[in-house]
């Protein structure tokens, strides 16, 4: 016969888990918002890299857990769906502050806060999302946060074509141009990370409803 609070404390450690997955990539982009206030001092690595080695362990915890656990609240594929479209997150932020230490004098003076703000915003949703599904099933609540976060990416659709407009002026040195170029593109990621999440999110709710 199974325990029925052991049953919920499994559940519960799932739950804990893929929070605190959600939580790391909320950090990643704060560490983010943080480093675009500050372009012009040296550039701290570690803090991106400290919130994509926390969230690798927890994904492996994760991933190790669905092999021990018999039962499990969500369906062990969308547990993983959800691990993997977490750790995307805080995995494409890194990439943003390792190009920027590669040539940082290329990149003093630009200004990323719109897109950083963005980003912190749709993180801020995703965590949100993942906090509701401890919760139990709540449609309304996850198809508002949903809604929420695409009018996010809107945004940040219509701020990276004001980017490239200004990018491929001519006014630019061509070195800088493919930096800032790159450096767009992975922002562009990060949200787009954030609405895979998000799908994922919408899915299993969709499911379970």
């Amino acid at each position: 016969m199974f325990s029925l609070q052991r049953l919920l404390g499994k559940e519960d450690m799932f739950f804990g888990l893929l929070e605190a997955s959600a939580q790391e990539a909320h950090t990643s982009v704060q560490a983010l918002v943080k480093l675009s206030k500050a372009l012009d001092k040296p550039v701290e690595i570690e803090e991106f890299s400290r919130s994509r080695r926390k969230d690798k362990e927890i994904t492996t915890t994760i991933r190790n857990a669905l092999y021990t656990t018999f039962v499990t609240a969500l369906e062990r594929e969308d547990i993983e769906s959800l691990c993997n479209a977490l750790y995307r997150i805080p995995k494409t932020v890194e990439k943003f502050g390792e190009r920027i230490v590669l040539r940082p004098e290329l990149i003093r003076g630009v200004d990323f806060s719109k897109q950083t703000d963005l980003l912190d915003k749709a993180t801020d949703c995703v965590l949100q999302m993942v906090r509701s599904l401890r919760k139990g099933v709540n449609l309304e609540e996850i198809k508002a946060l949903n809604e929420k976060l695409q009018q996010v990416e809107g945004e940040a659709d219509k701020a990276i074509l004001d980017l490239y407009s200004d990018l491929f002026s001519g006014k630019h040195d061509p070195l800088k141009v493919i930096m800032l170029k790159d450096l767009y593109e992975l922002l562009e990621k990060v949200i787009d990370r954030c609405r895979d999440a998000g799908n994922v999110i919408s899915q299993i709710v969709l499911k379970n409803s």
